[in-house]
């Protein structure tokens, strides 16, 4: 044998030699990596490997199954087998931004901590911070879950995608490939079926309407205003006009615009008008104002003033101002004495003033007194040595 072929024979030991090093150390790799997720699923939590989808869990039996032939036949399917308590939970796309719901907490400026399932609240909540901003803009995934007990659902949770679930220990079976559509259609029925006048069902409608609210889905607009229709429970589209208001955004305020002039009952339309006054969308202010201005009832005049005065403005201080002075009903301009009240002292201190020194109707001046005298504002106390001293 030649050095020539001396030398191709070494070359191909050693690229063979080097192959099985690389398969070995492949394996090894594997075989580590598999057991760190057997010791993570040992230890009850899912590590941050797992599918983008899947909750941060802590204290759970997880299972992941496909929701295979549909949503509602999967979860009859469960409730079938269920020997048991459990939860059971899917994502679904939820409203982008900061709409943060843990463990029955829903807020606009909070991150989420840990919801402990089986106790019903969040601890551990946090202030959303600077390097969650990219992802709060974008799209966000809404977890629904699901309590299964005696193979009926019992009790509902909704958590947004940077909470971390702890499920006490219990089963946790979470379901893939659920769509919008089937979740807002199953959560429908639960609503419409609900009595909200009783707790007797753990709040399962409420959980529900929550849920649908919070959905990114514009199929959960047209569910809600399903929900405020003059034949349904008058709880229900009190609960679903605060989540138009809430959670909504432009067609939910389209929506109870339309509920402002529509609905028969002044106490819907008065809570009306303090879902408008949760919402940041331009045209919510006008219709409180109007309501303010022309509705039927004194009731309701009543409390889109008081519910003004909370948005505070400029504009907000002129209608209660105006409803002072042309309200027919001495109880609106009673109750719109109260609202200047409500305003920052500097817009509203020097208004009650105003009203104490001009206002005509005695009942007014005395009510604008009272809520001065309330204020122990310096220029409060100095009206009265004035008035005193006389």
């Amino acid at each position: 044998m030649n050095q020539f072929q001396t030398d191709a024979i070494v070359r191909k030991v050693l690229g063979l030699a080097m192959i099985l090093v690389g398969i070995g150390l492949a394996v090894a790799q594997l075989s580590k990596g598999a057991a760190s997720v057997v010791a993570a699923e040992q230890a009850g939590t899912v590590s941050a490997q797992t599918p983008a989808e899947l909750p941060r869990l802590e204290n759970a039996k997880t299972e992941t199954r496909p929701a295979t032939g549909g949503f509602e036949a999967t979860l009859r399917d469960l409730l079938a087998r269920q020997d048991q308590p459990e939860w059971v939970g899917y994502a679904v796309q939820g409203l982008p931004g900061k709409h943060n719901a843990c463990c029955g907490s829903y807020g606009d400026n909070q991150g989420c901590g840990t919801c402990q399932l089986e106790k019903g609240y969040s601890t551990g909540k946090h202030s959303t911070t600077s390097s969650q901003t990219a992802r709060l803009e974008g799209p966000r995934q809404l977890f629904v879950l699901i309590r299964l007990e005696e193979r009926k659902v019992r009790r509902f949770q909704v958590a947004s995608d940077d909470c971390t679930l702890d499920a006490g220990g219990l089963p946790f079976i979470w379901l893939t490939g659920v769509n919008s559509s089937e979740s807002l259609a199953w959560l429908g029925n639960l609503v419409h079926n609900a009595d909200f006048k009783e707790r007797g069902d753990h709040g399962l409608g409420q959980g529900a309407l929550t849920a649908i609210a919070l959905h990114a889905d514009p199929g959960a607009d047209r569910a809600l205003e399903s929900f405020v229709a003059a034949d349904q429970q008058e709880a229900l589209r009190k609960q679903a006009a605060f989540w138009m208001g809430a959670a909504r955004g432009k067609a939910g305020v389209d929506a109870l615009k339309r509920l402002a002039k529509s609905d028969p009952s002044q106490d819907v339309r008065a809570h009306v008008a303090f879902a408008l006054s949760v919402s940041d969308e331009n045209g919510a202010v006008d219709e409180i104002i109007r309501m303010a201005h022309d509705d039927g009832s004194t009731h309701v005049r009543g409390q889109a003033l008081f519910w003004l005065a909370q948005k505070a403005g400029q504009r907000a201080a002129a209608a209660i101002t105006g409803a002072i002075e042309n309200d027919p009903d001495t109880e609106v301009k009673k109750k719109a004495v109260f609202a200047l009240s409500q305003l920052p002292k500097d817009e509203g201190v020097p208004k009650l003033i105003l009203v104490a020194q001009t206002n005509k109707n005695p009942e007014v001046r005395k009510q604008a007194m009272f809520w001065l005298g309330q204020s122990a504002d310096p220029r409060a106390i100095a009206f009265f040595e004035k008035v005193l001293s006389r």
